[in-house]
């Protein structure tokens, strides 16, 4: 039997939202310093989850979002051909959960690609509170939005992209959020394993590691195992006729 998760109470949390050097990218963004005390008391506790451990099963019964405090996840679906889809990546700063407030039960799978933490926000106080404060309100929208386009884009991605473009267009991607949370956008590592940026983009894992191979030829990054170094910006937004959203 899999050990549980540890969950660290409020009583036990260090720091809160107000503290939070995330919550630019999070639910308190654009909050006054008294509304951002209010969301404080949304956090119900800490979850660390392992790399490999998952948060949730397509199928569980949806109570809460979780605000990814550090690390990163995956989210997946079953195919039809009973296949693990992967659906998405989320990193610190983003809320998972949202996938099962119309039916309440989650639609997806999300799994950790390395050790992690999330904030636990229970769904009800979160309605509780947003009727009070009209700009969390607005912001839980906006997240919602944000989520609603990211999944156009890739529908996008997968519609009418050759492997090239896909690829160039999830490095665009990546370090456009690694750029938000003040990391460097052109110097990271890939979480994710080759083929599950196949699995994500919809090409094969030969076919990610060919691309990879030509960017490198072509001077446009430079790639040693899950390192990237993005060489030639201009020339990746080139192969993707457009920035990537």
């Amino acid at each position: 039997m899999a050990a549980t998760a540890p969950v660290i109470t409020l009583h036990a949390l260090k720091s809160s939202c107000s503290s939070c050097s995330l919550r630019e990218l999070c639910l308190p963004m654009g909050l006054t310093s008294e509304e951002v005390e209010q969301v404080d008391h949304l956090v119900a506790a800490r979850r660390r989850v392992r790399s490999g451990a998952t948060l949730y099963r397509a199928g569980d019964a949806f109570g809460s979002l979780y605000a990814v405090r550090s690390g990163f996840f995956k989210s997946m679906v079953l195919s039809d051909d009973g296949r693990d889809q992967v659906t998405g990546f989320h990193m610190a700063g983003e809320i998972l959960g949202m996938d099962g407030i119309g039916t309440e039960k989650h639609a997806c799978s999300i799994v950790a690609l390395e050790d992690s933490e999330v904030c636990i926000i229970p769904f009800p106080r979160l309605e509780e509170i947003s009727a009070k404060i009209r700009g969390l309100q607005r912001q839980f929208h906006r997240l919602m939005s944000r989520e609603i386009v990211r999944d156009q884009g890739v529908m996008l991605l997968l519609g009418s992209m050759r492997a090239e473009e896909r690829v160039a267009a999830f490095l665009l991607n990546l370090s456009q959020r690694f750029l938000a949370r003040g990391y460097s956008p052109s110097d990271f590592n890939l979480r994710m394993t080759r083929e599950e940026i196949g699995s994500y983009l919809g090409i094969k894992l030969e076919t990610v590691s060919r691309v990879f191979s030509k960017f490198q030829e072509g001077r446009l990054v430079e790639v040693k195992q899950k390192h990237i170094r993005i060489l030639d910006v201009v020339g990746l937004k080139g192969l993707t006729g457009k920035e990537a959203c």
